[in-house]
């Protein structure tokens, strides 16, 4: 038991930058008192106790603000940040290291009796204000998006965004490459967010880069076939891009939680 609680402990730091110290996330994170909550009136509810095991889970719910049903089975290292508003129904499975913001609703769309609501990977990470209904599998390392309304099965490893929620497609290997080449030779990061992510500024400036890289082919391919028809040209150097050129594109400031 205490090694569980030891395990819950150290995820509350490996997560949040905000916890400081054992005593605070013990006293402090509503996020590991429903968990604890819920470890006991699931074992309840294994027991036959229904009754006793739902009324207990109420109570936890007026005091976390979380709503866990005791019949959903948890994980190891389950973390829920912040956590108001988060509901997880009866049928749900989340498997380890899973993380979830506020406002998740991990619900069901049927009234039927049996399996109805959704099963989570390892290492899912679900954002604020998500809902993922239905008894569909969500891959183990997949990113649900905040506020995203999931109604279909996600793969392993995707990231989904949107309502309906959709999975980002990744651009092919090679693409990526070139953008990380042109970026170097650029001297700043254009990922700033994660590359997945649709923002619509590191949209525009992956659409530059790669614009830039066949605009650098075409040129090169152009002084090849002038260097066969004339073989003294010579190839005259481009002016050095330096890192202070791309300043006002730059958000060098940490950001704080």
């Amino acid at each position: 038991m205490f090694q569980r609680l030891r395990e819950d402990v150290n995820s509350v730091f490996h997560r949040d930058p905000a916890a400081r110290n054992t005593f605070e996330v013990l006293t402090n994170y509503p996020g590991l008192h429903a968990l604890l909550c819920h470890r006991f009136s699931h074992w309840l509810w294994n027991l036959g106790l229904k009754w006793l095991a739902r009324t207990f889970s109420t109570i936890a719910r007026w005091l976390t603000g979380i709503e866990i049903h005791p019949g959903a089975t948890i994980g190891r290292r389950f973390f829920i940040d912040h956590g108001m508003g988060v509901v997880i129904g009866e049928t749900t499975v989340i498997g380890d290291d899973v993380t979830l913001y506020q406002g998740v609703t991990l619900g069901g769309t049927s009234w039927n009796k049996g399996k109805r609501h959704p099963t989570l990977g390892d290492g899912v990470v679900v954002g604020a204000g998500a809902k993922i209904l239905g008894p569909f599998e969500v891959g183990a390392g997949a990113k649900i998006g905040s506020n995203s309304v999931v109604t279909k099965a996600v793969p392993e490893g995707a990231t989904v965004v949107g309502i309906p929620g959709r999975v980002v497609v990744k651009r092919k290997d090679e693409d990526s490459v070139r953008r990380k080449e042109m970026e170097e030779r650029m001297g700043f990061d254009a990922y700033g967010v994660t590359e997945e992510m649709p923002d619509p500024v590191a949209r525009a400036m992956r659409s530059l880069l790669d614009h830039m890289h066949a605009v650098d082919d075409r040129i090169e391919n152009m002084c090849k076939a002038l260097r066969k028809v004339n073989s003294e040209y010579q190839n005259g150097e481009l002016p050095p891009l330096h890192e202070e050129d791309f300043d006002c594109v730059r958000d060098d400031e940490p950001t704080q939680r």
